[in-house]
């Protein structure tokens, strides 16, 4: 659970390369994220392991290559 631990949101570099829309409504779209991760939507996630997050950043380094 997520409830005793301060979340932060981070973008991964280009994940937003295929928005399709207008640097404002991209704007918007973040700040919503943001703003549902502050108004605790995101309360009772669960956080992923060390192994999920290394597949994670293996998946991203794999995609990253490919671009």
């Amino acid at each position: 659970m997520t409830k005793d631990i301060e979340l932060k949101v981070v973008f991964a570099e280009g994940s937003m390369n295929e928005f399709d829309g207008t640097q404002e409504e991209l704007d918007a779209f973040v700040a919503e994220i943001k703003e549902m991760v502050a108004s605790g939507a995101f309360a009772d996630a669960i956080p992923i392991t060390e192994e999920e997050e290394e597949e994670l950043n293996l998946l991203y380094a794999k995609q990253k290559g490919l671009q």
